[in-house]
C-alpha cells in the first residue's frame, strides 16, 4: 500500500514542483501518471514541461498520443493510465480514490494554496483518504522550503 502526499503550493508554480517530483520519481525507477481534469490544461502542461528545467527535460507525453504507453511520465485526464505508472500525481482537483493509493507506490496531490476552492477540495480529499485508512502526509512550502506539517 502506498501513501498520499499533499503538496500545498504557495511559492513555486505547479509546473516546477510537478517537474521536480516527477524527476525524483523517475530516479527511483517509478513511472508517473499526471491526472488532470481539463484536456487544454494538460496541453499547457505538456508545453511547459519542455522548458521548465535548464538542466534537461522531463521525458513525458500526452495520453492518446502515439507511444503513450511508453512514456515515463504520462499526462492524462483519464482514470486509468496506460503507462503502467506506480506514482499518480493529481492536479487541479482531479479525483483520487483510496484504491489509487492502494495500487500505487505514491500518490501526490498538488494544489494551489492561493485558490480557496483548491484548498477546500484538498481538505476533502485528505479527509476521504485518511478516513479510508490511507497513510497521508501534508507538505507546505510556506516557509520557503518544503516542510512536513501533518501526517495521518
Amino acid at each position: 500500500m502506498g501513501e498520499a502526499y499533499f503538496y500545498h503550493l504557495t511559492r513555486r508554480p505547479l509546473e516546477l514542483t510537478l517537474s521536480d517530483l516527477a524527476a525524483k520519481s523517475l530516479e527511483r525507477g517509478w513511472r508517473v501518471a499526471v491526472r488532470g481534469v481539463e484536456p487544454a490544461r494538460m496541453d499547457w502542461l505538456d508545453q511547459a514541461l519542455w522548458t521548465v528545467s535548464e538542466e534537461g527535460f522531463l521525458p513525458h507525453g500526452l495520453a492518446g498520443a502515439p507511444h503513450a504507453a511508453d512514456q515515463p511520465v504520462l499526462l492524462t485526464t483519464a482514470r486509468e493510465a496506460v503507462n503502467a505508472a506506480s506514482v499518480l500525481m493529481s492536479m487541479d482537483g482531479a479525483a483520487v480514490e483510496a484504491e489509487d493509493v492502494t495500487a500505487m507506490q505514491r500518490v501526490c496531490v498538488l494544489f494551489d494554496g492561493h485558490n480557496e476552492d483548491a484548498v477546500a477540495r484538498a481538505r476533502v480529499q485528505w479527509k476521504t483518504l485518511t478516513g479510508a485508512g490511507c497513510k497521508a502526509q501534508y507538505w507546505s512550502e510556506e516557509s520557503g522550503r518544503w516542510e512536513k506539517k501533518a501526517e495521518a
